[in-house]
């Protein structure tokens, strides 16, 4: 069987408005299928043209590679691996993104076989596609074709012999182009659409999946058209697959692959990542010193000349040392210093407009935008500090520690508050002793110069210091100033009044106990260290004295004794008594210093020894009755201990019932001599001597108690609270509490029968037959009888001091008006009020009745004050509403008791 082989392949250059797809047809070369095989592949040298800007991946072209031995495993090479791939199938890729040169690009394409290691070689020639000045009308109506490639199949045969598939170059379609739309790209078709009625389609991102229908297809024809414009920044490239099916669906080809590539445009400005960018640079640096880089980026293509950005300072401000102090780098946006003379005393900041352009910064063509670049210089150490004067004065009281004597200031033109304008100062000379320090203020970078030990104005009257400042880091390389400054500082001392010291402090004396009041001690004297003021002499007073022993003399400081000097004094600790003088001079102002006495008091034999305790309990039986007893002497060796202990010889009945025995130096035991002693109480005399020189001894009293015990030697209960008995302290008591009572119930007899009296001082005066007032003036005690006695006529007796809050707001209030606020607590009235004025009274309240039109009709004569609620007896009105006082019954008032006597025998009795 033979096929037709056509022209060699080749790649269309694209067209302004429309690019055209490059075909690649079938070689239309007549051969028989018996003709010889010829491994290798088809042509020596393999041209194409293709688009001048390549991207990495793009498949370029297929070379065909002829193998006779269909096992052949065949491994394909090329000479320029770093910009182009042949993949197993023979198509070439670019391995990276580059440009192609006006000039045609060679390489060579190798084949081995891995089993035989034969190698075949053929040449590649890439030529770019010329620019394009404008599509023919000749080609705008030229539509390439893209042929499926054939099968053809061997008759009665079931082997299939397929025809190698093409590649198919890719399409290059410009973006943003105006139309218009659809806009025909390429035409698919079968070479079997002669025999079969065929079907066109294309699948893939921007046909039948997202983005749907920017390419369609003509299903009959098989055109493949563009329905708007495109955007490389949004896609790049579209990878479609067209297939042809007949009328009932059936694939009739293989599906070809269509790779279509947006050619970018320039219709994108650079954009900064930032408006303002911030460097910064230190003073002094050397031309050459890097200091910041910006950047900007393009949305366009950036391997293509649209994204390709270029840099440049527009401008700097301010221009001063130089207007060109920066440069910039145009391709990476490296900022650098260029001129030398940053002083950040002089210029602290400067400020660049920086301009980003594409198409590598045509100015013609290309898009641009700007940025603000600010770079501040910093500071170094490039001023060290200089002192304002080249001396200090200063004064200082002599003793005074802490104190600020001088100032010293400094100027340094480094940036404040940083460690090259920080000072620091030292001392240089002129302190030896190390009386004085130099602080910082860190504020105002001020040296303090400070008293840190007191200073004797008799030993030095001045000071002259020299000192040094410097700042905190070394000053820059290539300074020409000295890295300090020194100054001098003179500090006058100044002469004050001080205080007297006692000499030596304290004063240690050795004495011994005993000695008697009047007695001279010692001497104890201070020393005033004013040698140069003048002044009187010291006196002397004393200051502390626990015991009371000691004196002073005022003038000459002679210490006598008041008292007998006690080694066993509770003042005394260890021996030691302490007490404190003082020294006062006479200057301005006065001053006065403290000495400590300290006398060590030597023992004496001044003390007897006592025994302990100073009661004990033994049984009335022989076995077991020891006691065992302590003696204790104040003293202390060698007149203390060991101690002699011995019963007297009277009276007889001592020995007779007692022995004692010593165990130790300090510890003896008494026990009965008899086998038994009736229980009781008894004192006993122990003579106990001590070991002192001379020997004191004493006889003391031991009470025993003397009971009956259990089996276990121990007192029975009854036994020992009847030997117990009571103590002298206890019987005295409870005779005190015995005392206390009686006096607290005689004194509450007292005042009971003095609150009788009271009572009784409290009843009127006169007799209360001949009260007429009283009789008169209780009558509005209507219904109180004994229970209602607290009643109060001192309203009766001023009424003219009734508060004026009582008076209504308008018009006279009348005195018998029912008051609207609660009841008031009347206050205790006196007994004796003045008869004049119940008149004055009586006729206020007529007075207030016949103005008042809104009174009841009450006789305001009767009515003169508000009786209060809840009483049990009637009216008083009734008692002047009758005519006469014979329709009044009175026999009722024997019944209310003594106080109404007079009344029940003027008005209850008889005719007469």
């Amino acid at each position: 069987m033979c096929r037709v082989a056509g022209a060699p392949p080749r790649i269309l250059p694209p067209l302004a408005l429309m690019l055209l797809a490059a075909l690649q047809q079938a070689p239309i070369k007549a051969t028989c299928e018996d003709m010889s095989c010829k491994t290798g592949f088809s042509e020596d040298v393999h041209s194409a043209v293709v688009s001048r800007t390549v991207h990495g991946g793009q498949p370029l072209l297929n070379v065909r590679f002829q193998s006779c031995d269909g096992n052949k495993k065949i491994l394909f090479g090329s000479s320029e691996p770093e910009d182009f791939r042949v993949g197993e199938d023979g198509v070439v890729y670019a391995e990276r993104s580059f440009q192609l040169s006006a000039e045609p690009t060679e390489f060579i394409v190798s084949a081995q076989d891995k089993e035989t290691q034969e190698e075949w070689q053929m040449r590649v020639k890439l030529t770019p596609e010329p620019a394009f000045a404008g599509p023919s009308e000749k080609d705008q109506k030229k539509i390439e074709d893209i042929i499926f490639p054939w099968q053809q199949h061997k008759h009665n045969s079931p082997l299939k012999r397929q025809k190698r598939d093409w590649v198919i170059p890719p399409i290059n379609l410009p973006e943003n182009s105006r139309g218009p739309f659809p806009q025909e790209l390429v035409r698919i078709r079968s070479d079997r659409d002669k025999s079969l009625s065929l079907r066109y389609s294309v699948t893939g991102p921007g046909a039948d999946q997202p983005p749907t229908g920017i390419f369609i297809i003509n299903p009959i024809s098989g055109q493949l058209s563009v329905t708007k414009p495109l955007d490389r920044e949004q896609i790049a490239s579209f990878h479609l697959r067209a297939h042809a099916v007949d009328v009932n669906g059936n694939q009739v080809e293989n599906p070809i692959d269509i790779v279509i590539n947006v050619i970018d445009m320039n219709d994108n400005r650079p954009e900064f990542l930032h408006q303002v960018w911030n460097g910064t640079v230190p003073e002094g640096s050397k031309p050459g010193t890097y200091v910041m880089t910006v950047t900007a980026i393009d949305a366009d293509d950036p391997n293509a000349q649209n994204g390709m950005l270029r840099y440049r300072i527009l401008s700097q401000a301010p221009s001063s040392p130089s207007p060109n102090m920066f440069t910039i780098n145009n391709e990476t946006g490296d900022i650098i210093t260029v001129a030398a003379g940053l002083d950040r005393e002089k210029v602290q900041q400067y400020t660049l407009i920086i301009q980003a352009t594409d198409m590598e910064g045509n100015p013609t063509y290309g898009l641009s935008n700007t940025a603000t670049a600010v770079i501040t210089v910093t500071d170094v150490n490039d001023n060290p500090p200089e002192f304002t004067a080249m001396t200090f004065y200063g004064e200082v009281p002599e003793n005074r520690v802490d104190v600020i004597v001088a100032n010293l200031t400094v100027t340094d033109k480094d940036q404040p508050h940083t460690p090259a304008w920080n000072a620091m100062y030292r001392m240089t000379g002129g302190d030896p002793t190390g009386r004085f320090t130099i602080l910082t203020d860190p504020n105002s970078n001020d040296g303090l110069v400070t008293v840190v030990k007191p200073i004797d104005f008799e030993t030095n009257r001045m000071f002259v210091l020299t000192v040094a400042a410097e700042n905190q880091v070394p000053l820059a390389k290539g300074i020409q100033h000295p890295p300090q400054s020194t100054a001098t500082v003179s500090i006058t001392v100044i002469d004050v009044n001080e205080s007297p010291y006692f000499v030596p402090n304290p004063k240690l004396v050795r004495q011994e106990e005993g000695l008697l009041a009047g007695s001279m001690l010692t001497t104890f004297t201070a020393q005033d260290p004013d040698r140069y003021m003048q002044q009187t002499s010291l006196r002397y007073s004393k200051l502390s004295d626990p015991a009371n022993w000691l004196k002073i003399d005022p003038v000459n400081g002679q210490i006598t004794t008041t008292a007998v000097l006690d080694r066993e004094s509770i003042y005394v600790q260890n021996n030691m008594y302490n007490a404190t003088f003082l020294a006062s001079d006479n200057g301005i102002p006065p001053m006065s210093g403290t000495g400590t006495l300290q006398i060590y008091l030597l023992d004496i034999n001044d003390n007897a020894p006592q025994v302990n305790p100073k009661e004990a309990t033994t049984c009335e039986t022989l076995q077991p009755n020891a006691i065992n007893i302590t003696a204790i002497d104040p003293d202390i060796d060698p007149n203390a201990g060991p101690f002699a202990f011995e019963l007297p010889d009277t009276p007889a009945s001592i020995k007779r019932n007692w022995t004692i025995v010593r165990i130790s130096g300090d510890h003896a035991q008494l026990s009965l001599r008899i086998r038994f002693l009736e229980a009781g109480i008894y004192d006993v005399p122990i003579v106990i001597t001590d070991s002192g020189n001379p020997h004191a001894s004493s006889t003391s009293v031991l009470k025993v108690k003397v009971c009956q015990c259990d089996i276990n030697g121990d007192c029975t209960d009854v036994d020992r609270i009847v030997g117990a008995g009571l103590g002298t302290g206890a019987i005295i008591a409870i005779l005190l509490c015995i005392i206390i009572l009686l006096i607290l119930v005689l004194m509450f007899v007292v005042w009971m029968k003095r609150r009788d009296k009271e009572r009784q001082a409290k009843q009127l005066l006169i007799d209360p037959e001949d009260d007429v007032r009283d009789n008169i003036l209780k009558y509005d005690e209507e219904g109180g009888g004994e229970e209602d006695q607290d009643y109060d006529l001192s309203q009766l007796q001023q009424p003219d001091t009734v508060e004026p809050d009582a008076i209504k707001p308008v018009g006279i209030r009348r005195l018998d008006e029912r008051p609207i606020h609660a009841e008031p607590q009347y206050p205790v009235r006196s007994a004796a009020p003045h008869p004049g004025d119940i008149g004055d009274f009586i006729n206020e309240g007529l007075k207030a009745a016949d103005n008042d039109p809104t009174a009841p009709p009450y006789d305001s004569l009767l009515v003169f004050d508000y009786e209060g609620s809840g009483s049990t007896a009637g009216s008083l009105s009734s008692l002047n509403s009758s005519s006469s006082g014979g329709e009044q019954d009175y026999d009722y008032l024997n019944d209310w008791g003594p106080r109404f006597k007079k009344l029940a025998d003027m008005y209850g009795g008889g005719d007469d």
